[in-house]
């Protein structure tokens, strides 16, 4: 299934998701869940990303990240935004429902 957020050891497989049902039942519920999941190529991207970046944990130039992911300077820059983004909605939900106000 397409999946953006599905990165793989094996770059081929980025952006593929294998699902796998306990009977047909089950894997059409799965079928059907993801085929409504949008596919962001900023996702996607993050994710190449990420995983080019643990390879080398004293960092890489944006020319060496870029031939390393096959992504462009743009798509570069549109991933890391992304995952930017992601993270402060992260963060405002947590705030949310464990912060000061938060009910316990």
């Amino acid at each position: 299934m397409p999946d953006s957020s599905s990165i793989t050891v094996d770059p081929e497989f980025d952006g593929k998701r294998l699902i796998v049902g306990c009977s047909r039942q089950h894997l059409a519920e799965l079928d059907e869940q993801y085929k409504h999941r949008p596919f962001v190529d900023a996702e996607l991207w993050q994710g190449k990303i990420a995983r080019a970046m643990q390879r080398h944990p004293d960092g890489v130039s944006p020319e060496g990240l870029a031939e390393e992911t096959g992504l462009s300077l743009q798509q570069i820059e549109a991933g890391v935004t992304w995952r930017t983004i992601d993270f402060q909605h992260w963060h405002q939900q947590f705030r949310k429902k464990n912060g000061p106000d938060a009910e316990n």
